[in-house]
């Protein structure tokens, strides 16, 4: 049965400063729940707390309802995953799975059944006998995933299990670990500030700033509705924009710039007309106008990645804003120099209150269960 995480008013201080100030959220059984943010916001902090490792200053952890904070570490039954691995370089594989295993109750038996039934699933089988060393960077990580799993713990930290490894190995492990997860079904706790590698393992992400929790959701929702324009502009890359609301004629326009509004149908009853606003569009959320109407701006630069070509524009008013566009889709593609003019896809901006601290949009929230 997997366990449910609380945590309730949760505070943390250090030197009498608050790092993490009533912070609620729950996580559910079974979950694979990220923690993710620029560095300094908190969200390693609060992995330690969990772990024990860290005091709990102010409010309530709990698994499964039942409060954590009086349990030393060492009796809490969780697996932790450290970024640099953290395994014995003078015991092989075999043996390093299985050091989480000494000091428990349970027969050999039962201990080899464990030990044979994780290693195949992390499918570290063939090197079962090597040293470390002997081991590629991927393959260490898959040991001490084995070694935090075998202990069959209540639920599983991670901290930036994947920083050390190179990009191809990194894709190949998030996915690695998100199939090795959901086949033992363990409650996990991921810390990452890679928004590309918490957009592709979660089951949901909480985004996280100076030590408070700015949005919960699926990567989905947070990366196509952020709850403000911290969330979309450190998911992804947006192009913000300082507009106003106008009504006319039973209709609702945003306007992006002084000569380029967009009829939109999303906003908030709150939303009031004439009133400051923050606009966010991102790069592949517009598309070229043929017909010379929408956002005028001149080719900076371009950078050729593949699926797609990312563009740096400067708009008449100097500003700078990025246009995407996808390889597939388009058999003319613009250089450098040339002049467009962008339209936004309506049903894809995203609205916030001037000080783009709340979104616009109806439904949008800051905390998805």
């Amino acid at each position: 049965m997997s366990t449910s995480i609380k945590f309730e008013q949760v505070r943390k201080d250090y030197d009498k400063n608050t790092v993490i100030s009533n912070l609620n959220v729950m996580i559910k059984p079974g979950e694979l729940f990220t923690l993710l943010g620029p560095s300094g916001c908190g969200k390693t902090t609060l992995l330690r707390m969990i772990a024990g490792f860290h005091s709990i200053d102010g409010g309530t952890i709990s698994f499964d309802d039942q409060s954590i904070n009086d349990i030393p570490a060492h009796k809490r039954n969780i697996g932790m995953v450290f970024q640099n691995y953290a395994i014995f370089p003078h015991m092989t594989v075999y043996n390093n799975v299985k050091y989480g295993l000494k000091n428990r109750k349970i027969s050999k038996q039962e201990m080899i059944k464990r030990l044979d039934e994780i290693i195949e699933t992390v499918q570290i089988t063939a090197y079962k006998d090597r040293l470390p060393n002997r081991l590629s960077g991927g393959q260490q990580q898959r040991v001490a995933l084995a070694r935090a799993i075998v202990i069959h713990p209540k639920v599983l930290l991670m901290d930036e299990p994947l920083s050390n490894l190179d990009a191809k190995l990194r894709i190949d492990m998030r996915r690695a670990i998100s199939e090795i997860q959901r086949s033992i079904g363990i409650t996990t706790v991921y810390v990452t500030h890679d928004q590309e590698e918490a957009l592709a393992i979660s089951d949901r992400i909480a985004v996280m700033k100076d030590g408070f929790i700015q949005q919960v959701g699926y990567p989905d929702t947070i990366y196509l509705r952020p709850f403000n324009a911290f969330v979309a502009t450190f998911i992804g890359h947006s192009n913000l924009f300082t507009g106003t609301v106008e009504k006319e004629n039973g209709t609702t326009y945003v306007h992006l710039t002084k000569d380029y509004r967009v009829a939109i149908d999303t906003l908030t009853e709150e939303a009031q007309a004439e009133a400051s606003v923050m606009i966010a569009v991102r790069p592949e959320e517009f598309t070229l106008s043929e017909d010379h109407t929408g956002i005028r701006a001149t080719v900076k630069h371009r950078n050729f990645l593949g699926k797609y070509i990312n563009y740096e524009l400067v708009l008449d008013d100097g500003r700078s804003i990025e246009f995407t566009q996808d390889t597939n889709l388009k058999n003319r593609f613009i250089e450098v120099g040339e002049v467009v003019h962008l339209e936004a896809i309506p049903e894809k901006i995203n609205v916030f209150t001037a000080d783009g601290e709340t979104s616009l949009i109806a439904g949008v929230t800051r905390y998805v269960e």
